[in-house]
């Protein structure tokens, strides 16, 4: 598991002053980047070799409210790896509060060429992602 904190900014939120929930898949991927750069590698790197990474399922379960200026903690996690995807999961919870969960999702990854064809993950990947024994 990799933590990575945020902070809500204003323009996160909406009418009601809470984060509009389309944001959260924001935080998901600022949470992927950062699970990336905790493993030593990057996106960007996966990239240059010719590999994409496409959210092909999105879910989150919203619990409770962030608000504007909120500390957020999002715990990332690589909960499957399959031949030619991989899923991403996330718990999100206030900074000082965890005990409270504010959303929880997932995001499912395929593995394509940069033609859009999916290819297997290569074993190099699978250890950058892998979780440690």
């Amino acid at each position: 598991m990799v933590e990575a904190r945020l902070r809500v900014i204003y323009g996160d939120t909406d009418q009601m002053g809470v984060v509009y929930y389309a944001n959260y898949f924001r935080y998901f991927e600022f949470a992927r980047s950062e699970y990336f750069r905790a493993r030593g590698g990057s996106y960007r790197e996966i990239e240059r070799d010719g590999l994409l990474l496409p959210v092909v399922e999105a879910t989150a379960s919203y619990k409770s409210s962030a608000r504007y200026d909120d500390v957020l903690l999002i715990h990332t996690r690589v909960s499957e790896v399959r031949r030619v995807s991989l899923t991403f999961s996330y718990d999100i919870f206030r900074e000082g509060d965890p005990d409270r969960l504010l959303c929880s999702g997932r995001t499912v990854h395929a593995c394509v060429k940069r033609d859009g064809k999916p290819t297997r993950l290569p074993d190099e990947v699978i250890r950058l992602l892998r979780e440690s024994s």
